[in-house]
């Protein structure tokens, strides 16, 4: 038995380890939506005050605000996370004859985009609403689309660069990548005051679930 190259990332974790992580998350979210749709008084206070003074800040901080903005309407965008996972597709179909695999992260990533609609039209939390607004959007507030399309593409790809046992330089980017784009297109939302810090969390949870539940089918796929 040969062991791994020492510049590799770990193995990574059976499909029982991600069925455990998916069910975890798949509580974490459950109880997060339950209570945004109850209007969970801490909750509720806790997400206007942190809500309230980020906007005093973005409104303060015009130059930083101006740089959020750019980031989260074209670098962290989610139709710029679809292009990302669409190149992704293209190369596992057509250079590496992967078709399955392709065809499951295409469609995890459709099916991540119908969720976050379905629950947008279920919960129909309102945005926070601001007499002098630094960015718009639209739809409602819950979850963060922007937040679980990141946390969606960019935990699938790293888990299918996992699978290749990268270098660990090339590793280590692609984590610091993700992390930065997940975790900052999430700030960058709470910022420019378009949604509750809540609306963000729960974003990140329902794609880390989605993930989660996808890695289970892939490897149960491929171990069958």
């Amino acid at each position: 038995m040969h062991s791994p190259p020492v510049d590799s990332p770990p193995r990574p974790p059976d499909h029982r380890t991600a069925a455990r992580a998916a069910a975890v998350l798949t509580l974490c979210s459950a109880l997060l939506l339950t209570l945004v749709a109850v209007e969970w008084h801490p909750l509720i206070s806790a997400d206007d005050e942190i809500a309230r003074t980020t906007h005093r800040r973005a409104v303060d901080e015009s130059g930083l605000t101006h740089v959020f903005r750019i980031l989260t309407d074209w670098v962290w965008d989610p139709w710029t996370m679809r292009l990302v996972c669409a190149i992704a597709v293209v190369w596992l179909a057509w250079w590496r004859s992967a078709w399955w695999t392709a065809l499951w992260l295409a469609g995890t990533c459709a099916l991540g985009s119908l969720l976050q609609q379905a629950l947008k039209a279920a919960v129909d939390r309102p945005r926070p609403v601001w007499s002098g607004p630094v960015d718009s959007a639209r739809y409602a507030a819950f979850p963060s689309g922007h937040a679980m399309t990141a946390t969606v593409v960019c935990g699938l790809l790293l888990w299918l660069l996992h699978r290749h046992r990268p270098g660990r330089a090339l590793w280590r980017t692609a984590v610091a990548v993700a992390a930065v784009s997940v975790l900052g297109v999430g700030l960058t939302r709470v910022w420019l005051g378009v949604h509750w810090p809540s609306d963000v969390v729960g974003g990140w949870l329902l794609g880390a679930m989605l993930v989660a539940l996808a890695v289970v089918v892939h490897r149960r796929r491929i171990q069958s």
